[in-house]
């Protein structure tokens, strides 16, 4: 169990990390319209939209943005963000018991 827990709790803190670089592109795009990616960046960046996109637009379908003002704020990566920081919370302390 202990060599399992090790492996999960790897790889759900390896899906957190592609889930904040895929945040910061998202930022990058937002606040700068005129933003052209050059080719390699886009090579670079399509590997974590891939890993991340299945469940953040599964929970798009499940969530709606919130609105504030004229501005409407898509919370579904926070949720995904907190709900794979529970799950790796879950998993140290089952293997610590």
């Amino acid at each position: 169990m202990t060599l399992f827990g090790i492996i999960l709790y790897a790889a759900i803190r390896i899906y957190v990390l592609a889930l904040i670089v895929r945040i910061i592109i998202d930022m990058i795009q937002s606040f700068s319209r005129q933003f052209d990616p050059p080719v390699w960046f886009m090579r670079v960046a399509e590997p974590f939209f891939i890993v991340t996109d299945p469940p953040v637009k599964f929970l798009r379908r499940l969530i709606p943005p919130l609105q504030l003002g004229g501005i409407a704020l898509d919370v579904s990566i926070i949720v995904l963000f907190l709900a794979l920081s529970l799950g790796s919370r879950v998993v140290l302390l089952t293997m610590v018991n």
